[in-house]
């Protein structure tokens, strides 16, 4: 299995040298490197520099070496060591003060809403939306392997980079390949106030389109380096992916010394998923949208055999992270969208709380005007039924059929969030009967 594994990622990799060409593997500039002080200075696992086409052998060794291991060691320190010279986690940490925290969910969570929390906490906040897009996207084009294991690996290196306002093994992945650190295809670069703004934000250049392009302000394409340069001068980092699978996969980066990494797992009914993505990914779920037309559901086709497998992941890393093992103590916390809808600024609340950065006054507008929750009803614990309304829409639109298969193939992921079943379609469209539990998630 290994040896496949390895024959796999060897064609990944050198498919994506040949077709990015050995200008793909310069860093950000070396002037931005000499700025950076000891614990900023990014060391990420996958430093190609220097690399040229004769020595692709040699990368390919290294990059097996290190990306096929869900391990690593990012310090020289033992456990052996007093434990008076670790951190309230059981964690070496000089990050100085500065928080990473990391969104995870899977598609139609509500993800991209609950980022803004954090997007719009103000200047002190460097945020990035779904930067593992590329790394998914140029790995998919080059083969049609799907290997976790050294996908697993890739994402982690990448955000371990990003969290250290490194860009360079992102800048990897990008396509077309950045020229001088300079590109006009980030994917969602409008996403991030961050990359909208002065002095990131550079002169518009004539006939230079820009898929992703600034909404509030008109930019040049992005230069990574502005981009670098503006991360380290930030408090804190956050970002969103749904794009990390096993949350496990991610201890290497939790026990880096110089990051401090909060994990905000945020999941959703699966029900609900499935109603969303009929709707947002149409072309992908027709053949959901043919079960749901004559009622007959194959249980073992592929279809439903991948939707049992996306449920066993989420349970099984909400499962590692509940269960507080030390790497993850104090550092991780799971969230229902369904709680956040009902009940968006106290949820906000918890969420800064347990970062333990302050929820700042333009969050908190921001969660006001989103969730059209008045000023006279805007106390932490007020909500409005618009924003539970729309999370109790797929009620109304899933097939009780479909439902029931949900039901049966993620039994196990919606007992562990307190999702309760509904027994007949009378039930599932009936808003008065509530579909979930209260629950505290510690």
């Amino acid at each position: 299995m290994k040896t496949k594994y390895a024959i796999v990622f060897i064609c990944i990799v050198a498919l994506v040298i040949i077709e990015k060409e050995s200008n793909i593997l310069s860093r950000v500039s070396d002037k931005l490197i000499q700025r950076q002080t000891p614990q900023q200075t990014p060391q990420t696992p996958l430093d190609y520099s220097n690399t040229t086409q004769n020595g692709s052998l040699t990368v390919l060794k290294m990059l097996l070496s290190k990306l096929t291991s869900t391990k690593g060691n990012y310090s020289n320190f033992s456990e052996e060591q007093e434990e008076d010279e670790l951190d309230d986690v059981g964690t070496y940490s000089y990050s100085g003060g500065r928080k990473h925290i990391l969104l995870l969910a899977t598609t139609r969570t509500g993800s991209s809403f609950v980022g803004e929390f954090f997007n719009q906490h103000g200047e002190n906040m460097f945020y990035l939306f779904e930067p593992l897009w590329h790394v998914e996207r140029m790995l998919t084009m080059a083969t049609e392997a799907n290997n976790g294991t050294v996908l697993a690996g890739i994402y982690r290196d990448v955000l371990q980079g990003l969290f250290l306002c490194d860009f360079s093994p992102l800048e990897k992945f990008i396509s077309p390949t950045p020229q001088e650190h300079v590109t006009p295809a980030l994917f969602r670069r409008e996403s991030s106030l961050s990359l909208c703004e002065e002095p990131v934000c550079t002169p518009v250049i004539k006939d230079v389109f820009e898929r992703y392009h600034c909404k509030t302000r008109r930019c040049g394409p992005l230069n990574l380096t502005l981009a670098s340069e503006s991360c380290l001068s930030k408090q804190h980092h956050a970002i969103k992916t749904v794009r990390v699978r096993q949350l496990d996969t991610l201890q290497p980066l939790l026990e880096d010394p110089r990051l401090d990494v909060r994990v905000i797992q945020l999941v959703r009914d699966p029900r609900a998923i499935l109603a969303s993505r009929m709707v947002a990914f149409s072309a992908k779920y027709q053949t959901w949208k043919a079960w749901a037309q004559d009622g007959q559901v194959p249980e073992d086709d592929e279809e439903v055999k991948r939707l049992k497998g996306n449920c066993d992941q989420i349970r099984m890393s909400a499962e590692v992270g509940l269960s507080q093992p030390r790497w993850l103590r104090s550092r991780y916390m799971l969230v229902r969208y369904e709680d956040i809808a009902r009940y968006p600024m106290q949820k906000a609340d918890d969420m800064y709380k347990f970062t333990g950065i302050p929820f700042s006054p333009q969050a908190r507008e921001w969660i006001l005007r989103n969730t059209q929750t008045t000023q006279e009803a805007s106390g932490i614990y007020s909500t409005q039924k618009n924003s539970s309304e729309q999370a109790e829409k797929w009620r109304f639109s899933i097939p009780f059929t479909l439902a029931q298969v949900v039901q049966r193939v993620c039994g196990p992921t919606m007992k562990l969030f307190g999702y309760r079943f509904v027994d007949d379609e009378k039930t599932l469209i009936n808003k008065s009967i509530s579909l979930l539990e209260e629950r505290l998630f510690h």
